[in-house]
């Protein structure tokens, strides 16, 4: 099930939120704590089609009431009068609101600081408080923290669990729950309207990563960082797989620790993870192995021998590149400077420099630059001098490259006719620089042109398939 929470302030304004989360909830949360005044309950409860679950949590607990603990208790107890399906009650006052009509008691326990490890005595204390579903939250910044709440809402129990992640990890938290039968998974009905930080919305969860699809066959593709580039991909591979009836979809992951990332893989049966380029972790240490020289990779996939890492992001520059020069050997012979000190700088200057390419450097820090320019063997080019420095191709590789002409910004004016630019500051959206660089004559390698042949290449790679047209139309749709 999926339960949407609503959070209205404005008693006027509350039935439509119900309304409109009874169309996409199997169940729906009525947040009391956010209500600039209350309201009347049982009428709220009556409008609403599917079953409500009533809460009202205290600011120490993520919820917004700024009353006192006996007005909360108290207005805790007429709710249940009113006859919702569920009420949350956290476990400090359980024991003092008894059980009324057929209401059923989620009791709750949240840590807004920490992962819990008591959660067997934490368990045991929300069943003596006559619990018919319990409920835990815990902040979810990556795998690990998200890896034991998952174990305690899956691991059977005499009652029921339901969890909620707070923060990057939440979306993954809720979709592993779907796959391994959580009792039901919080959405929020819009932006904005999130109980927790990394709440998820239904949007999210129906268009974005097709919730209703996710069953305990569903095969998951992991997803690395948390970037522009994550959505997008999640959505056209999804469309993709969707298209042709695979029982695939992607997941978000935000990993922590490799090792305990390559076990939690093995149990989740993922074999493959799609990097973001910009993502600016190291994954070297869950291979056993890397094609590419400079250790850059943006697939990671598990075969007979081992995690292996590659790159099509470069294959996908080299295919546009070559399209928007008219030639093949666009690179080779060319001085080319590549600005920025990051994973992805210095996997570009490898691969420019493997095609012979005669390479610089450049960055904000000299000092950085210079560091780099040592170990690739190339030459490093000061900042101040970067305009007086004849170049045939620029490569802006890192999103601390800025446009302008204020302070640690790169000035348009390096950009000249018949100049190729490679964008990579907001991969796979462009950056002011590409304006600047179609109004200058220059030759623009197009990211988001790029980015769809990467996504076609990784898609080959993972199913020897060819993408289909239509998951570009409908993924890219949602633009």
């Amino acid at each position: 099930m999926i339960c949407i929470s609503v959070t209205p302030s404005s008693r006027t304004l509350a039935p439509a939120d119900l309304l409109n989360a009874s169309r996409k909830a199997d169940l729906v949360e009525l947040c009391l704590d956010h209500f600039i005044k209350l309201p009347d309950i049982a009428d709220l409860i009556k409008l609403c089609d599917k079953p409500v679950l009533v809460s009202c949590r205290r600011r120490k607990d993520g919820g917004n009431w700024a009353g006192s603990e006996e007005e909360r208790l108290a207005l805790l107890r007429n709710t249940i009068v009113a006859g919702p399906a569920y009420v949350e009650l956290d476990l400090e006052i359980a024991n003092k609101i008894p059980r009324f009509g057929e209401t059923k008691r989620v009791i709750s326990h949240t840590s807004l600081n920490r992962p819990l490890n008591n959660v067997d005595e934490i368990f045991e204390q929300c069943y003596k408080a006559k619990a018919d579903v319990v409920k835990f939250t815990w902040p979810t910044e990556d795998l690990d923290a998200a890896w034991p709440l998952l174990a305690a809402v899956t691991q059977s129990r005499e009652l029921p669990v339901v969890g909620q992640g707070i923060g990057a990890s939440g979306l993954t938290f809720s979709l592993l729950g779907r796959k391994y039968g959580s009792p039901w998974i919080y959405a929020a009905l819009e932006k904005g309207m999130e109980t927790h930080e990394g709440q998820p919305t239904v949007w999210q969860l129906e268009d974005q990563y097709c919730w209703g699809d996710i069953s305990k066959k569903t095969r998951f593709i992991g997803v690395v960082g948390m970037g522009a580039a994550e959505n997008t991909t999640v959505r056209v591979l999804n469309a993709a797989f969707k298209e042709l009836d695979k029982p695939i979809r992607c997941l978000p992951l935000m990993p922590g620790n490799i090792t305990r990332l390559k076990k939690a893989l093995g149990i989740m049966k993922i074999n493959a993870l799609l990097v973001d380029p910009l993502y600016d972790g190291n994954l070297s240490e869950l291979c056993d192995g890397v094609t590419e020289g400079s250790g850059f990779m943006d697939l990671v996939t598990e075969g007979k021998s081992g995690w292996k890492g590659r790159s099509t992001f470069f294959q996908a520059l080299h295919n546009v590149a070559s399209a928007a020069k008219g030639s093949e050997s666009w690179m080779q012979g060319r001085a080319v400077t590549v600005f920025g000190t990051g994973p992805l700088a210095m996997a570009t200057i490898a691969y420019l420099s493997s095609h012979n390419a005669a390479v610089s450097v450049a960055a904000t820090s000299d000092n950085a630059a210079m560091a780099i320019a040592k170990q690739a063997n190339i030459r490093h080019i000061p900042w101040s001098a970067v305009h007086s420095t004849t170049t045939e191709g620029i490569v802006l590789a890192g999103a601390d490259i800025q446009c302008g002409v204020g302070r640690g910004q790169l000035n348009p004016s390096l950009i000249r006719e018949r100049m190729m630019v490679i964008d990579l500051t907001k991969y796979p959206g462009e950056s002011a620089f590409a304006e600047e660089s179609q109004a200058r004559g220059a030759v623009y390698v197009n990211p988001s042109r790029m980015f769809a042949e990467q996504l076609q290449l990784q898609f080959k790679a993972l199913t020897n398939m060819d993408m289909p047209m239509v998951a570009f139309q409908k993924g890219l749709a949602e633009d």
